[in-house]
């Protein structure tokens, strides 16, 4: 059974850090790309990064560029998004999402699989 489960949200000051983790199970993990997208109440969903299959990171949106980073745990099969530098404009529900084809897509329709999300508030 595939499965992308995230875990690590919750409630962060302005200013601090959050790891996010995605553990994914029933996949041939370094054959997926990973995606983090986020959506904010009465947003559309945002992509934020992208790792592909070959383990590079191929988007990062300007929104979050020099403070979150993605990384692969290819041992545990789990994705982690590293935030830093937070800030109250980065509230919001955080999903990892996988594309079977191992390329990092800019489309949500693109990726196969997603989890069922983890929420993010920063607020003092």
């Amino acid at each position: 059974q595939v499965q992308l489960v995230e875990s690590g949200g919750g409630l962060v000051q302005p200013g601090g850090s959050l790891r996010l983790s995605c553990a994914t199970s029933g996949f041939i993990f370094d054959r997926i790309a990973i995606a983090w997208f986020r959506q904010a109440p009465g947003k559309e969903r945002e992509r934020i990064l992208c790792i592909n299959s070959s383990d590079r990171s191929t988007y990062v949106a300007d929104s979050v560029k020099d403070r979150f980073t993605i990384s692969k745990d290819n041992a545990k099969d789990t994705v982690y998004l590293q935030m830093n530098d937070l800030k109250p404009e980065d509230t919001a529900v955080y999903y990892c999402a996988a594309a079977g084809a191992g390329l990092c897509f800019s489309l949500a329709s693109f990726y196969n699989y997603w989890g069922q999300g983890t929420p993010v508030t920063v607020s003092s």
